[in-house]
């Protein structure tokens, strides 16, 4: 089984659904799941875990995202897209300053809708079932956080920007709010995701690309191990006595954990952050075997396993 994380380009007409599904035929293995749902139509990042790095899913849904999008102004839909049955037409008697004004507006944490084509659940149904059932029901709103707004073009209709959000934003439903508050409406016309977290839109491959690196034997070298993933966190190992609690994943104490760069380095450079509650760190065994990710608790000044990923332990 093939366990890390592989960033797909999701070509339009697929499900993030589909992705996985046709991923797990190319793959031979069942134990796949993608990180944030694409709306089909939509293109790009979609970063997905194999095997044990599908303990990471939540982690990813919770990551930056970064989208180039088209809105079209003066038509709303029910889907807030223009794949969706136009509900409204109304001329755009807006200029491209003030159009620009209120894209602008939009940046911070403001409280968004979520539309009725979506995958949320109510009382254990998805929004889009009850929507193809020609059912609305209210939705409660959720804060978003716009982080930057970069307006490529205005010729209106038609708006061009990339934006940078925080998880849970509908860029539809950016798109529809935009076109409310302009007081002609407005729907998203396409959408690229350009990144999620440090998965970059370049980088990514179309199904048919892994597909052939499986066929040439190469398709590890698609594949970022899990460890790779968290670079970016404190390395720490567990001293050789305390083994034996790090196969069982039991919490570790402050004298349990060795503090050197590597377990045979004759070094003791190496520094733990331990500002504040809840730091992650990446757990080492004293062969340098990676463990997992650890949560280290400064006022017990306790390890606690967060996420594990040796190959033979189970979800």
């Amino acid at each position: 089984m093939i366990n890390g994380m592989i960033n797909v380009y999701k070509e339009a007409g697929f499900t993030s659904h589909d992705v996985v599904a046709k991923l797990r035929g190319i793959l031979k293995q069942k134990k796949i799941g993608h990180t944030g749902t694409l709306d089909p139509q939509a293109v790009g990042v979609l970063p997905v875990c194999l095997g044990n790095a599908t303990k990471l899913c939540d982690l990813f849904v919770d990551k930056t995202k970064e989208y180039e999008a088209v809105l079209r102004l003066g038509v709303t839909t029910d889907t807030q897209d223009l794949t969706g049955t136009v509900l409204t037409e109304r001329p755009v008697a807006v200029g491209p300053e003030k159009a620009e004004e209120v894209l602008l507006s939009f940046l911070g944490e403001y409280a968004q809708i979520p539309p009725m084509y979506s995958a949320l659940k109510v009382n254990g149904q998805k929004l889009y079932d009850l929507a193809r059932q020609g059912k609305e029901i209210e939705r409660t709103s959720r804060a978003v956080t716009i982080y930057k707004m970069d307006i490529q073009e205005i010729a209106l209709p038609v708006i061009r920007f990339k934006v940078s959000c925080s998880k849970g934003t509908y860029i539809r439903t950016l798109c529809h709010d935009i076109g409310a508050k302009l007081g002609c409406g407005g729907a998203m016309e396409s959408l690229k995701r350009t990144a999620a977290g440090s998965f970059q839109a370049e980088d990514a491959l179309t199904l048919a690309q892994i597909e052939e690196l499986r066929d040439r034997g190469k398709i590890m070298d698609a594949v970022l191990p899990v460890e790779k993933i968290f670079e970016s966190y404190d390395k720490v190992f567990a001293v050789r006595t305390a083994t034996a609690m790090l196969q069982n994943g039991n919490v570790l104490n402050k004298r349990q954990i060795n503090r050197r760069e590597a377990a045979d380095a004759g070094k003791d450079t190496f520094q733990i952050s331990v500002n504040g509650r809840g730091e992650l760190v990446r757990m080492y065994d004293v062969k340098e075997s990676f463990y997992g990710v650890y949560e280290y608790l400064e006022t017990e000044g306790l390890y606690k396993p967060y996420k594990m990923f040796l190959p033979d332990m189970e979800a």
